[in-house]
């Protein structure tokens, strides 16, 4: 299959907000360019993305995964429903057996059982890290322990049994799962090689930490009672990001293989997952204090390119930080990436086999017009990127 790559680079303006925190509760950040930044985790935009999945129905929830360490009881409560003659017990054991020949360990956990009340059963037994299996890795895995039912012992110790239950965990990946990759050190056999690398968003100019001194007062207080009822500080920021993802197209549709619905066509279930990872990881936001901050914002730019050659970030057009004399960041930062990306392409990229597009908001960002073709809107900007892709999966090799 040919390299096919998509990047995608997004401008995005925060106001105050704590959108992902450290180890001390501030919002994190990182040096770049000798000042430092406000940085947002790769792990944090790519947890969004993922519930941006789920609670947008971009995909059919059989088309994604659950990254838990709860899959006896999720294994279970599929036996449970195939076969209602088996007690609880025996479905949470035939379940913890077809989970642990698949490589996979388990253990009782401790805190529970430590705190189990006299006469109340033991806990289920859970996995001793999280993992992720697709919807329809978890039905496959309890139909095969419903088939050994009788004995689970016995059947799983029959080789082609096991080996079944190795390959049920690793085979129909849900979309998410090919996306983001899985990794089980246990069971390295079953891991899957992510197609999606998401770079950690660090802001585009010089940020300093602030903090916001708060108090609260009891309610029921008497004219005599002065004072609060609770003093505290919260640490934020504000910050004009410049984030970025490299989607591994080719890789993608080899850990999804056939797709999950047989009678489509080869490509359908690329193009939706790719679909679905533009669109999630665009408008998707961390959820990190904002109660308190309300951070709710999109990106102002988007630029996302499908070239055959490799990913390439545009982070150092940054690398000089923005300065904003004129009041703001977003519109230097765009005329930067507007100058930086040509450079760039004329000097390492393939112009012929490049194809671009922009979707912008606002009279800053117009600089960026000038390099790609234009989208009035999210679905416009995700369509025509879902039917590239899709035509390019369709050429000879």
């Amino acid at each position: 299959m040919n390299r096919i790559f998509l990047d995608v680079h997004a401008l995005q303006t925060v106001p105050p907000s704590n959108l992902n925190r450290d180890d001390t509760g501030a919002p994190k950040t990182a040096v770049y360019g000798g000042v430092p930044r406000a940085r947002v985790s790769s792990q944090a935009w790519k947890r969004a993305t993922r519930t941006y999945f789920k609670d947008e129905h971009l995909l059919d929830p059989s088309e994604l995964g659950v990254r838990t360490k709860k899959i006896v009881e999720a294994i279970a409560d599929r036996i449970a429903a195939l076969d209602s003659s088996l007690t609880r017990e025996t479905a949470l054991h035939i379940a913890d057996e077809t989970v642990k020949a698949t490589g996979l360990k388990t253990e009782i956990p401790k805190r529970k059982a430590d705190s189990a009340k006299e006469g109340e059963p033991d806990p289920a037994p859970e996995a001793k890290y999280l993992v992720f299996l697709s919807a329809r890795q978890l039905d496959g895995l309890a139909r095969h322990a419903a088939d050994g039912a009788a004995d689970i012992t016995a059947f799983l110790k029959d080789k082609k049994n096991k080996d079944k239950a190795k390959e049920l965990a690793d085979t129909r990946h849900s979309v998410d799962i090919a996306l983001f990759g899985r990794m089980v050190a246990d069971a390295p056999d079953i891991n899957v090689d992510a197609a999606v690398q998401v770079a950690h968003a660090l802001s585009v100019h010089r940020v300093e930490n602030e903090s916001d001194y708060y108090t609260a007062v009891d309610d029921e207080n008497t004219d005599a009672e002065t004072g609060a009822g609770m003093i505290g500080t919260v640490d934020f920021n504000s910050a004009t990001l410049y984030r970025y993802a490299a989607l591994g197209v080719h890789q993608l549709a080899a850990t999804l293989g056939q797709g999950l619905r047989e009678e489509e066509p080869r490509t359908d279930p690329v193009r939706r997952a790719v679909e679905a990872f533009v669109h999630g990881f665009v408008a998707s936001l961390p959820t990190g204090k904002i109660n308190t901050f309300g951070h709710h914002t999109l990106p102002d730019a988007v630029i996302v390119k499908l070239r055959t050659t490799r990913p390439v970030s545009f982070v150092a057009a940054f690398e000089d930080p923005v300065r904003g004399d004129q009041g703001g960041h977003v519109r230097e930062a765009s005329e930067r990436l507007a100058e930086y990306i040509p450079d760039m392409e004329r000097a390492y990229g393939d112009e012929d086999s490049t194809l671009t597009w922009v979707l912008r908001v606002g009279p800053s960002t117009q600089k960026l017009a000038e390099i790609g073709t234009e989208s009035q809107n999210i679905g416009e900007l995700v369509a025509a990127v879902g039917q590239a892709v899709a035509e390019h999966l369709e050429k000879p090799a």
